[in-house]
């Protein structure tokens, strides 16, 4: 008597998983995906034209490894995208004085604003590591300052990637695309 064998069934739209989704995605959702991640074309393109990925960690090597390769001008690209990080909205008026501050000297210093991954600090850490990061850095000569935005870049990207793979749920119409008016969930700067 044979032993019935049951048979392989690929994911439907419907029941897939976000990573499934990304992989199947025509090349314009998953670049489009990806520059909400990380505004460089290069990088973006560069993931996408190497899909399929297995899992979530080669995914993440990929895109920390296109990082890496980011040209000055695929940098300067993804830099001119980013905004100040946030806040959280019971900060004081002094802080936000202080940090308005910083992040001028800071601009003006480098010609891009600051970057930096928050992503695991709790709110209340959140305004003195900002700080304390922007007034350490200001005295950074600009080709060093261009490294350490390059790898703050590096981390916000794979943070916001990892929370958008993971995030993207139903893929059935949007292959990981959030809900029409809603951006994607990002981590804090």
């Amino acid at each position: 008597m044979a032993i019935p064998v049951p048979v392989q069934t690929r994911a439907t739209p419907a029941t897939a998983a976000p990573l499934e989704c990304f992989n199947a995605a025509p090349a314009d959702e998953a670049v489009r995906t990806l520059l909400a991640c990380l505004h460089s074309h290069a990088w973006a393109h560069r993931l996408t034209a190497h899909r399929p990925y297995p899992d979530l960690p080669a995914l993440l090597a990929a895109a920390d490894e296109a990082a890496y390769d980011l040209s000055p001008d695929d940098l300067s690209e993804a830099l001119a995208a980013e905004t100040l990080p946030t806040l959280p909205e019971d900060t004081y008026a002094a802080a936000h004085t202080a940090l308005n501050a910083a992040h001028a000297a800071y601009e003006s210093r480098f010609g891009h604003v600051f970057v930096i991954c928050l992503a695991d600090l709790s709110p209340a850490e959140a305004l003195d590591h900002v700080l304390t990061a922007i007034r350490s850095r200001l005295a950074n000569d600009p080709d060093e300052e261009r490294l350490i935005a390059a790898e703050e870049l590096r981390r916000l990207a794979r943070g916001r990637l990892t929370s958008v793979l993971r995030g993207a749920g139903n893929c059935a119409t949007s292959h990981g695309r959030p809900a029409p008016g809603k951006p994607p969930q990002t981590p804090p700067h």
